[in-house]
């Protein structure tokens, strides 16, 4: 018999820690396929709601937010990069294409195209989330231009006009903003945030052995 999961991810396409949360995630799923089934759903959470359009460098994004060092954030995107290997996700060097995502940027329209394409469809809006992921943190692409929130829309399957059209309207803005405060309220001050039935909350990028056992237990629950 085959338990069916309801999961929220709750993240941002900025977020490294979702990368390789997601793919953690989804190796545990295939340890437990079988016996358990997961119904994934991608919610809103923005790192940086504030941010300018044109974003900021992330060095100095980072030593200003979190009081740390260049040589400390250095060494931390350098462990990042090393977790994102371990699972099969990959991170751009500072010295190779995409430049390791020197900026950091506003995603709320990414995450206004995401709610779009949760409505037409659940692989459509994966498809999506994905390859944000993989044009910012692979290939150092800005989640926040239009122009590279279309062409990824079009990749993952979804209408490239309709995209545009979306992106220069206020579509979804509100349910976006709702969805956001929503788990605010709900005390999520950090992501990844992956909540399984709507009462279940694991924290963090957790390695895929943590998620295997979280997913057992809750399904035999």
């Amino acid at each position: 018999m085959t338990t069916l999961l309801k999961i929220d991810f709750v993240s941002d396409v900025s977020c490294p820690w979702c990368a390789i949360g997601l793919k953690s995630l989804d190796q545990a799923l295939e340890r437990v396929a079988g016996s358990i089934q997961a119904e994934l759903h991608f919610q809103p959470f923005e790192l940086n709601p504030k941010m300018a359009p044109e974003g900021q460098e992330i060095t100095e994004h980072i030593t200003e937010k979190y009081g740390i060092t260049p040589e400390q954030a250095d060494a931390n995107r350098e462990n990042i990069r090393q977790r994102g290997e371990k699972v099969g996700f990959a991170f751009s060097r500072a010295d190779q294409p995409g430049g390791g995502r020197s900026r950091i940027y506003n995603t709320f329209d990414a995450h206004r195209l995401l709610h779009w394409a949760g409505l037409e469809g659940a692989d459509k809006q994966r498809a999506l989330k994905e390859g944000l992921f993989k044009a910012y943190f692979t290939d150092g692409q800005s989640p926040a231009s239009h122009d590279v929130l279309v062409r990824v829309a079009g990749e993952a399957g979804l209408e490239p006009l309709r995209a545009g059209e979306i992106l220069a309207s206020h579509a979804y803005a509100k349910e976006v903003r709702e969805r956001e405060s929503f788990y605010l309220t709900q005390g999520i001050h950090s992501v990844p945030a992956v909540i399984i039935n709507d009462r279940h909350l694991i924290s963090g990028g957790q390695p895929v052995e943590v998620f295997e056992q979280a997913l057992r237990q809750i399904a035999a629950g």
